[in-house]
């Protein structure tokens, strides 16, 4: 089970990928350069290194479900 420090949430706005906020450099509105049927892959196994076009860091994406991007590396601050 993937921890959920190591997920973020992303929208699907006509056939466009994007997070409401970067996890680095909090970026709103981030479009990002994936594609619909890549989130289907990532799903099935398959790992995407995701450079975030605001601020050019990087995640590798190891899955993703209907709300949220799931990477192998803490993406969350751990405030309360």
């Amino acid at each position: 089970m993937i921890p959920f420090a190591n997920t973020w949430p992303y929208d699907i706005i006509m056939k466009d990928i994007y997070v409401a906020e970067c996890p680095f450099c909090q970026s709103p509105n981030v479009l990002l350069p994936l594609k619909l049927h890549e989130l289907k892959s990532i799903h099935e196994g398959k790992k995407k290194l995701l450079v975030f076009p605001c601020c050019h860091s990087k995640l590798t994406l190891v899955d993703t479900d209907r709300d949220y991007l799931l990477a192998d590396t803490a993406v969350r601050n751990h405030q309360s």
